[in-house]
């Protein structure tokens, strides 16, 4: 179904709920007289002048690789092994590539996700008529094409066009370009199987049931958001910034891209570089994550840089509670007096209304829910 029908109501005028209409980054990318950025482009402090680690640089700072074959082994020692890599990961980075998903049946296979990316680049390059039909009146629409982050509000634009999407748990998508909407529906059916099956295993690294995430958030009634992104070459990219330091709502968030690297992730204070393996998903844990785990489990900061030479597109897939769930810390890992509890609850639908309406500004969220 192919709606824009909000889900909450609309405010009248400009705000921050309402951005103003602004020129997607494809247009101003391919002017042909681009030779520099425009000032409401340019960070003040860029990406480049903080240290920046290759991801290969240090084994102790090489990006941990979790094998999803395993997380569906009938060996017990086998999945044992792999959960407590997947824990340690979630605990020491907020971040994993996810590596041999695609010899469980799953069908996220190559083909489809090289179909995904082909289809978003369509998406893409439909004229700007085309896709202003999808821009949304409001950051909750269930349909929204547009640039920046949230262009009302962004001190200084990212170099980056999007679209978002409400895929579950009611399927919306647009009905151009032709098949894209069903190709997207096959593929985000999948990625929510896969998610589900990591979800089960981070529930068990935290010492609870494996399904204790999916029934007390309401899985079956979760949020997932399909996210596409372009980021066009850019004249300076040491100046501008495909989107700012941040950390994501939700559970999880699962991603892929077309090979064009820009992926960075912080560290022990420093940024990494993502050098991802071919059709390997690159995973984050998001706020909730850290939220229901009492901070055992940290919500990963993350950017996207550009370059001069080569269009990057990336896809994500942002998992969820349901909105009306309020996520606090779950009761079996906190106690009055040990390890009380570090985080107020809150509606999810609320966390994300208010992350989506300001400007990026790393954890800035987090820290309203922090006691």
């Amino acid at each position: 179904m192919a709606t824009t029908a909000p889900l909450f109501p609309q405010p009248p005028a400009a705000s921050p709920l309402n951005p103003p209409k602004i020129s997607s980054i494809k247009v101003l990318a391919e002017s042909p007289d681009l030779t520099s950025i425009p000032s409401t482009y340019a960070f003040t402090t860029h990406q480049n002048d903080i240290d920046t680690l290759p991801s290969k640089e240090d084994e102790e700072d090489t990006i941990p690789i979790i094998d999803f074959s395993l997380l569906k082994s009938g060996n017990p020692d086998q999945r044992f092994k792999v959960i407590q890599d997947l824990s340690k990961a979630c605990q020491d980075w907020g971040f994993f590539m996810l590596d041999g998903w695609q010899v469980v049946n799953h069908g996220v296979t190559e083909s489809l996700m090289k179909r995904m990316i082909d289809a978003c680049d369509e998406f893409f390059n439909l004229t700007e008529d085309e896709k202003r039909e999808f821009e949304g009146k409001h950051v909750l629409d269930a349909i929204r094409y547009g640039t920046s982050f949230n262009a009302s509000v962004d001190k200084v634009l990212c170099w980056r066009d999007f679209l978002k999407v409400f895929v579950h748990p009611e399927f919306h998508f647009p009905h151009k370009p032709r098949g894209f909407s069903e190709l997207s529906m096959e593929y985000c059916k999948r990625t929510r199987e896969v998610a589900k099956d990591l979800l089960r295993g981070i529930s068990e690294g935290l010492g609870l049931e494996a399904g204790h995430i999916e029934k007390t958030q309401n899985l079956e009634a979760g949020l997932q958001i399909f996210i596409g992104n372009l980021y066009p070459p850019c004249p300076q990219p040491e100046l501008a910034m495909g989107i700012a330091p941040h950390s994501d709502h939700g559970f999880l968030t699962l991603l892929m891209e077309n090979q064009i690297g820009g992926l960075q992730i912080q560290h022990n204070g420093k940024w990494v570089k993502v050098n991802s393996i071919p059709n390997a998903f690159l995973v984050n844990t998001g706020d909730h994550m850290e939220i229901l785990s009492n901070g055992k489990y940290k919500s990963v900061l993350h950017r996207a840089t550009v370059n001069k030479k080569a269009k990057r597109i990336s896809i994500a897939m942002a998992h969820g509670p349901s909105l009306d769930t309020v996520v606090s810390p779950a009761p079996e890992l906190v106690d009055g007096e040990s390890n009380p509890p570090v985080y107020v609850g809150m509606k999810y639908k609320e966390y994300l209304e208010l992350q989506q309406s300001n400007q990026l500004n790393g954890k800035h969220m987090l820290e309203r829910v922090r006691v």
